[in-house]
């Protein structure tokens, strides 16, 4: 309904709506809203935790929602991203934010491309058996291995460069009332430890720029060829697509998404250690593209969102939040197992079941 409207407005209007939309996404730790701000914990850094998952999920999407390939060991790339700034910021060399980030990134794909060239070949239960065994042997190769920084990982990871043109001061609620808090300012793109909102804004960023190149991938024939070969691998095949060629691509791309996030994760830490990539969090990542809506990407913006920011926004129900939430994620998979979001195509698919199953009845009646 809401996609309908918004394509029926002119294209100035629409172009508003998307840069007003935008503005309000990058302000809201400035504005900190009552009814979402995170009162037991910093919102900018919640906020930055959102933007970083939803920036894996997107990644990940790629591999599971267009490629249709099952991966349970994605925090292995995530944890090849982060380390690979750690090693060339803080422990075996110093190199440049700026240089460090597109090395992890490659690092990433080549990881992605090693794991993926001998696995791809195998289907369903077996790839994730092996991608999960990945994302275990990267944090246990992490502990063992003293050049990495062994158990107790690494520290004193510095900031991006900072540019600090000018300060943009809060706003604060009183009474229901805004009121600009001049005592309370962030200054504009100036990173450090204390202030996570230019963190939060950089990964933003991030996030629209693989928006923009996620939308451009799908409707090429790049996404046309993974849909083929999430469908039904042999017939794409029949019909001429490389499946295995498009398969690897797909897992290269989401590789490199999901390094980069990680290495935006090792930049805001300041730290990182093999205990910041266990398994659980694997199945945080792939929870946020179920719950979203596996093949839609703004289902899997949605599905990242309410997986980062829920449990932090209902911190003071601490000793339950943990079980709420995992009792909302079964009555979601029992319910809406096609996620809050699915994509067009798995509507369409269910109207026609469901028309096919009306005609059918009225014919036996």
């Amino acid at each position: 309904m809401i996609r309908e409207r918004f394509a029926a407005l002119p294209r100035p209007a629409r172009y508003a709506v998307v840069v007003l939309v935008t503005l309000l996404v990058y302000a809201l730790p400035l504005l900190n809203p009552p009814l979402i701000t995170t009162t037991g914990s910093d919102f900018g850094g919640v906020l930055f935790t959102v933007a970083s998952f939803v920036l894996v999920a997107l990644g990940l999407n790629v591999v599971v929602g267009y490629a249709g390939l099952l991966d349970l060991g994605y925090v292995g790339f995530y944890a090849v991203g982060a380390y690979t700034v750690a090693i060339l910021t803080s422990l075996h060399a110093h190199l440049s934010w700026p240089v460090v980030v597109p090395i992890a990134v490659l690092a990433a794909v080549i990881s992605g491309i090693v794991l993926g060239a001998p696995t791809l070949r195998v289907r369903g239960d077996y790839l994730a058996i092996v991608t999960l065994g990945f994302g275990e042997i990267i944090r246990i190769v992490a502990v063992n291995l003293d050049w990495l920084g062994a158990a107790a990982g690494v520290s004193s990871i510095p900031e991006p460069p900072s540019v600090g043109l000018f300060d943009i001061p809060h706003v604060a609620w009183e009474g229901g009332q805004p009121l600009i808090d001049l005592g309370n300012q962030t200054r504009f793109f100036e990173f450090g430890v204390v202030d996570a909102i230019p963190f939060y804004w950089l990964a933003l960023t991030m996030v629209l720029v693989i928006l923009c190149a996620d939308s451009l991938l799908k409707t090429s024939r790049v996404g046309r060829a993974w849909e083929s070969t999430r469908e039904d691998e042999d017939v794409a095949e029949l019909m001429g697509v490389a499946t295995f060629r498009y398969k690897l691509l797909a897992f290269a791309i989401g590789a490199a998404v999901g390094g980069l996030s990680g290495a935006l994760f090792a930049t805001r830490q300041g730290f990182v250690s093999p205990d910041s990539f266990k398994l659980l969090l694997s199945i945080l990542f792939l929870a946020a593209v179920v719950v979203g809506g596996q093949g839609n990407r703004w289902g899997v913006v949605l599905g990242a969102i309410l997986v980062a920011y829920l449990p932090e926004r209902f911190r003071f129900f601490d000793d339950w939040r943990v079980f709420t939430f995992g009792l909302a994620l079964m009555v979601l998979a029992v319910w809406r197992p096609q996620g809050l979001l699915p994509p067009r195509r798995t509507v369409r698919a269910r109207q026609l079941a469901a028309e096919i199953d009306s005609l059918e009845e009225g014919a036996e009646a």
